[in-house]
């Protein structure tokens, strides 16, 4: 979002901890490539004056800070509590209490809906199927009741709320994404959050990747440029938009199982990756796809990269970012 925004010209403002591995590497590139236009402020959401002081100074706050990880959630609650809620907390109090009120997109999660568990499901091949066919052809929708499940679900669910109610009582404008699986380049994903990108950085290192579960469980899957390109039309459109929640992911012709996109990889690199399998994770869901035509039929997005396709872009550009590191690595050796 940064990198589309500075490319149109616009002043952005990344507001980051730096908690997240990886993260670092995609400031310092943003920093070389926009020296003008960056500015950076580390920073965390859970220091009430500092986001008190940021949002004075914004046109339009995108909310992506946030505690990820639902097995993190379950050992760290409080953390994941005061990151996720009251972290949302500060900085609509910010806006609310702003001059000019900038409004908010907020990322909130599928996780709100709870585990799903009343959605019959049939096993075909290597996934889980709704047995409903209306549900298999077009995935959940936004009129599904919130039912959070994990710390992690309770403290998305909690801001997604309190956001929907700052709307409606305070009269702050604002729209909420319930994300399925983002993936594509920069995402150095991890074991927790970003499985896409974390299966494909396992293969490419030969190592062993634990499945928890069976590995039938299906998400769809939407590719970073597609949720940018959706993003951007909630920001110019934020009237149209105002106050309204919509699932945002890959939808049903981009669902995929993790075994599924495990013979994908192995294809791609014409190997097989060792897998391990492990016990199911609280709250995980069997199957989760989005229905996203409540935001298609308000503004005509749709989803444009394939699964096939954008899996082959993020393992090209992570073979690339690899080959660059071991390069980098050789080159030091050199020298000492």
């Amino acid at each position: 979002m940064a990198k589309t925004l500075l490319d149109k010209g616009e002043y952005v403002t990344i507001f980051d901890n730096l908690s997240r591995p990886g993260v670092e590497r995609n400031l310092r590139w943003l920093k070389e490539q926009y020296p003008e236009k960056l500015n950076i402020e580390i920073a965390d959401i859970r220091n009430k004056y500092a986001v008190h002081q940021a949002v004075a100074q914004a046109d339009f706050v995108f909310h992506f800070a946030a505690q990820v990880a639902v097995t993190t959630s379950c050992e760290y609650p409080e953390t994941d509590f005061d990151i996720n809620a009251k972290g949302t907390l500060n900085i609509l109090e910010a806006i609310k209490n702003s001059q000019h009120q900038p409004p908010i997109l907020f990322t909130s999660t599928n996780k709100v809906y709870g585990a799903l568990d009343d959605i019959d499901l049939v096993l075909e091949n290597n996934r889980y199927q709704p047995a409903d066919d209306h549900i298999l052809e077009h995935g959940v929708a936004e009129s599904r009741k919130l039912d959070f499940h994990s710390p992690y679900g309770c403290s998305k669910g909690i801001a997604d709320s309190y956001i929907q109610d700052y709307i409606r009582t305070f009269g702050i404008k604002g729209t909420i994404f319930r994300m399925s699986c983002i993936y594509g380049p920069h995402q150095f994903g991890t074991e927790d959050q970003g499985w896409v990108a974390h299966f494909l950085l396992k293969a490419m290192r030969n190592e062993p990747l634990t499945i928890y579960g069976d590995g039938k469980q299906v998400r769809d899957i939407l590719f970073v440029e597609d949720l940018i390109e959706a993003m951007l039309i909630a920001k110019n459109q934020i009237d149209k938009v105002n106050g309204m929640a919509f699932n945002m992911g890959g939808g049903a012709s981009n669902s995929i199982s993790l075994l599924e996109l495990v013979a994908k990889i192995n294809d791609l690199q014409d190997t097989k990756i060792p897998l391990k399998f492990s016990e199911w994770r609280p709250g995980d869901q069997k199957y989760y796809v989005s229905d996203t035509r409540l935001f298609k039929n308000l503004s005509s997005w749709e989803a444009q990269t394939s699964a096939h396709e954008g899996i082959k872009k993020l393992y090209y550009w992570l073979l690339n970012v690899q080959d660059k590191a071991t390069l980098q690595q050789k080159a030091k050796k050199v020298i000492v």
